[in-house]
């Protein structure tokens, strides 16, 4: 199950800890190459790799008994709100509407096309659109009716049938049809490689009815897709294929700055290219009093402000020229607040605790580059890191080292694989470490001198055993070839992190170069895969399944559009996604991801970085919030309100 669209960034880039993990830009793009999805898509890759065997534990798709529509569903047993429920939990029913909250954004924007993977989307895009169904926040992978007043699904999985609510509207008063919903799968998947792979399963979807929309898959028992298909985002199909103001035809296939057609709370008021976007309330909003939106989306307006300087960014916020930020870095949380609003209390710091989701972040070699295929390599670059050093010298402390792929969730693998863990390891023996089943995994520690020079001993031996040897203080092959490393980044608060690396890697003889590009390069050359390291994460559900072979699979590997930045193109990997994704029951699912997380940690295939099971906010204090947030997000602005009195007591924010 992948992250939704209004929580991948905070957890791709927040979980992480001290530092964003991609641009803005990047992250918009993953989260809507994934959930429009998710803009664009993330890093391209180029060439084809074979299509995946599905596993024998998938049956075939066979003709689906008649099955009753439900409200809701869910991955983890029934979903907590009955069909009759009135509102959420955890939202406010009489929160206030009206009131304004502002958002920074790191770097530019040059389109309202959030389909192709080209440019760089606006933030919040996502909130102009509706989709058929949409997640509650105090429970794992549910989903309620959104745009769907209801779903209907077979036991195995083979197709689902959505029901569209007869009163969906565009923004324009038209309404929402199932031929929207066909011509948005059609687009949607031809124009984003991400999109295309994901559902490809997704054999063939059709109007089944006057409200109705049904998608069949070519296989059973793939339990996620009946759920993640109500997740993709809904185009308006006569705004797509009409024409704009200058009777110019629209086209879908290409980036455009004229406000789309949305059928969401909210619609574009106003912009600068590149440099703001506001969004205001729509005052009619069709799916205003549905029990999944009371209490939500409280704002008049919504506006977010780029910044090409993260120190100017800061700087605007203490100047009171936005609201809220999410802090990504220590030394910041630690240093940069202390100003006399801070001490007044017209500005409040409060931290969130992540239960909803784990993260790898990590410095990620490319592995389609000879020189980091083998793994005892990377292992050495395992060896070089002081991470220990780093989290004292540049993050106050406050940092945990990774130890996952699916880190800080029940669903990380640890110790020793025993019970039904060891029985699905034990089918792909042959093809992993054998380490693996008699040892835990462990990253290199640091902090004495004797470790320091244990780790580079242990370091230049594996380089030795891979075939490499010092000569005149470089690392060279056999071919007397020097071993560099270009770290490539776009931020200056990565380029602290690189350089605190590279004395470490400079003692085995590695030449190493940091290069700091814009975020348009960087993110055309991580797609283009020209590059030999990044820095950057991966979310993950508490529900994981078909985004890991976007993640790691080896169709992905070459695939454009895919987040398998490393290249990992492994049998062993893929069989076991296929073990995570064909799950039957919750035990078996855990079991499998605790597999899979193993394999890939023995492999080495990251440098794994470090991670903060807390969100770090500061905002102004003019915002009210429910009594009790939910359990798996504090969810800023979706429940929040604008409080009129916090406001005057503090001040008018400036205009």
């Amino acid at each position: 199950m992948r992250l939704d669209v209004r929580s991948l960034a905070l957890a791709v880039a927040l979980l992480a800890g001290s530092l964003p993990a991609l641009t803005q830009q990047a992250l918009a793009q993953q989260a809507l190459a994934q959930s429009a999805p998710a803009p664009a898509a993330p890093p391209a890759d180029a060439g084809a790799a074979p299509q995946a065997t599905p596993p024998a534990a998938a049956p075939e798709a066979t003709a689906p008994a008649e099955a009753p529509f439900r409200h809701a569903t869910s991955l983890l047993g029934e979903p907590k709100y009955p069909p009759d429920f009135k509102h959420f939990d955890y939202v406010n029913p009489d929160a206030p509407k009206g009131g304004a909250v502002r958002f920074s954004e790191t770097g530019t924007f040059d389109s309202f096309n959030a389909i192709i993977p080209r440019g760089a989307v606006a933030a919040g895009i996502g909130l102009i659109y509706d989709t058929l169904t949409t997640q509650s926040r105090d429970e794992v992978a549910t989903a309620y009716g959104l745009i769907a007043e209801g779903l209907s699904f077979p036991a195995d999985f083979s197709q689902v049938t959505y029901r569209l609510r007869k009163d969906a509207r565009w923004q324009d008063g038209k309404p929402i049809t199932p031929d929207d919903v066909v011509w948005s799968f059609d687009v949607i998947t031809k124009n984003s490689p991400g999109q295309a792979f994901y559902y490809r399963h997704v054999k063939d979807v059709q109007k089944t009815g006057d409200h109705e929309v049904t998608f069949t898959f070519d296989q059973g028992g793939n339990r996620e897709l009946p759920q993640i298909v109500g997740e993709m985002m809904v185009l308006p199909k006569h705004w797509w294929t009409g024409k704009d103001g200058a009777g110019k035809a629209r086209d879908i296939t290409q980036g455009t700055l004229e406000p789309p057609l949305g059928s969401g709370a909210y619609r574009i008021k106003s912009f600068v290219p590149g440099r703001t976007v506001v969004y205001e309330r729509v005052p009619d909003y069709w799916g205003e009093k549905l029990p999944v939106n009371v209490g939500a989306n409280n704002f008049g307006e919504i506006r977010y402000e780029y910044f090409r300087d993260e120190t100017v960014e800061i700087e605007a916020f203490k100047a009171d020229q936005y609201d809220f930020r999410v802090e990504s870095s220590a030394k910041n949380w630690a240093t940069a607040y202390d100003f006399p609003a801070k001490a007044e209390g017209r500005v409040v710091l409060e931290t969130f605790e992540n239960r909803a989701s784990g993260v790898m972040q990590a410095f990620i070699p490319n592995l389609r580059r000879e020189k980091f295929q083998d793994q005892r390599v990377r292992r050495a670059l395992n060896y070089a890191l002081d991470f220990e050093g780093m989290n004292h010298t540049l993050f106050f402390g406050q940092y945990t080292r990774i130890n996952s792929f699916f880190s800080g969730t029940e669903l990380a693998s640890s110790g020793v694989p025993k019970g039904a863990e060891l029985e699905i390891l034990n089918t792909v023996k042959d093809k992993v470490p054998a380490e693996l089943f008699n040892r835990p995994y462990t990253n290199p520690v640091y902090g004495t001198e004797e470790q320091r020079r244990s780790n580079l001993r242990a370091a230049f031996e594996l380089m030795k055993q891979a075939g490499y040897q010092v000569k005149g203080k470089q690392m060279v092959d056999a071919k007397g070839e020097p071993f560099t490393i270009e770290i490539l980044i776009n931020s200056p608060a990565f380029e602290r992190v690189a350089l605190f690396y590279k004395p470490g890697l400079e003692r085995l003889g590695i030449q190493v170069s940091v290069r700091m590009v814009d975020s348009s390069q960087y993110i055309n050359r991580v797609r283009s895969r020209d590059f030999d390291m990044i820095i950057a994460a991966w979310g993950q559900s508490l529900s994981p399944g078909n985004e890991q072979r976007d993640y790691w699979g080896t169709e992905s590997a070459r695939r454009e559009g895919s987040r398998n930045y490393a290249g990992i193109a492994n049998p062993a990997v893929d069989a076991l996604i296929d073990k995570v994704i064909y799950a039957r029951t919750r035990d078996e699912l855990v079991a499998s991801t605790h597999a899979l997380d193993r394999v890939l940690l023995w492999n080495d295939y990251v440098i794994p970085a470090w991670t903060l099971r807390f969100t770090r906010t500061a905002r102004w204090d003019r915002f009210g919030r429910p009594a009790t947030l939910p359990k798996y997000s504090f969810e800023f602005p979706t429940i929040w309100w604008f409080d009129a009195q916090k406001s005057a007591r503090i001040g008018a924010a400036p205009q």
